[in-house]
């Protein structure tokens, strides 16, 4: 046990690093909300439609960074278009600017799927992320609660010795009461939660079930591509995987108002996922959810990898925005 315990007590410290946040300067004083102007980023190469881009977003909560917005290539202010906000932004429209060379094609995919009537219209918000705190921001934070008392005890101990601080919940309080009022605000958007959704995958798939388990009543689904389900990197009687799947038994909405979609793979990272896949067909189950409303997909062969969720993300975006 004490071995395990060192392991993920460097685990924790390999994976953080202080995490401060500067007061917003240019806020509105009248609504709170933070006063940003997006840019037409010119640069990116696309499929099609165009992206607004702020570079450093003003936030209380987290480190401030950039946001980008894509638009369809139709986007007119006289219609309301559906929100699906993204985590590694950076990562989701062109490869030529991402580190290993390899992008999401979120913009070919959307475009597609809208031009053949598969979903309704909409726009991506795309949370970048800061490598150097990623996991900290994504971890899904409550479910250190839910870690055997001793373990969490000298996890704390040692994170509060150390200056790490998970900081899931600020990262969530970033999207809901400074990115999405600015977002509401400034583009021609449907604004309840039934038009609003949440994707990501590995850390990002963790961080929106968090998302739609935190705020069941502002995101009306969420799509986690190969969930990183054992927390940290892999390790013998990792505490974190049955951590995440009890804060899930406690606080993922019950069925009748949301969608949620789960995948993984075979390959690389993903090889750690499939052993976990009966353990969230359960929690779906006993939440009400059924084929209609839930999906737990697998996808043979499959690794870790941009190049994986490109091949695959009609998938969650047909099962979310369907018409």
């Amino acid at each position: 046990m004490m071995k395990n315990l060192c392991y993920a007590l460097i685990l924790l410290i390999l994976f953080s690093c202080k995490n401060e946040t500067k007061p917003v300067e240019n806020e509105n004083p009248e609504t709170n909300v933070p006063a940003v102007k997006f840019q037409h980023l010119k640069s990116t190469e696309l499929y099609k439609g165009e992206i607004h881009r702020v570079d450093s977003f003003p936030s209380k909560y987290i480190q401030p960074r950039p946001v980008d917005v894509w638009l369809p290539e139709d986007y007119v202010d006289s219609q309301k278009y559906e929100v699906l906000y993204m985590h590694d932004g950076q990562m989701l429209f062109d490869a030529k600017t991402t580190w290993n060379k390899q992008e999401w094609k979120v913009d070919d995919w959307a475009s597609k799927l809208m031009e053949e009537n598969k979903t309704k219209d909409f726009i991506v918000v795309a949370i970048h992320n800061i490598p150097e705190i990623r996991w900290q921001d994504l971890f899904p934070q409550k479910a250190i609660d839910f870690i055997d008392e001793r373990i969490k005890d000298s996890l704390v101990d040692i994170a509060g010795k150390k200056n790490i601080q998970l900081n899931g919940d600020n990262y969530l309080k970033f999207i809901v009461e400074e990115l999405k009022p600015v977002i509401d605000e400034t583009y021609s958007v449907s604004t309840e939660r039934e038009h609003t959704f949440v994707m990501g995958s590995s850390m990002g798939g963790l961080m929106s079930m968090y998302a739609i388990s935190e705020y069941p009543e502002i995101f009306g689904g969420a799509a986690c591509l190969s969930t990183h389900w054992v927390g940290a990197m892999p390790m013998v009687n990792n505490p974190y995987p049955d951590a995440i799947f009890k804060y899930m038994d406690a606080n993922l909405p019950q069925a009748g108002q949301h969608k949620l979609y789960f995948d993984y793979g075979n390959k690389t990272l993903d090889e750690h996922y499939p052993q976990y896949a009966p353990r969230v067909d359960a929690i779906l189950k006993a939440k009400g959810y059924t084929d209609k409303d839930s999906k737990n997909l697998f996808f043979e062969g499959t690794d870790h990898s941009e190049n994986s969720w490109n091949k695959r993300l009609d998938q969650p975006l047909t099962f979310l925005l369907d018409k």
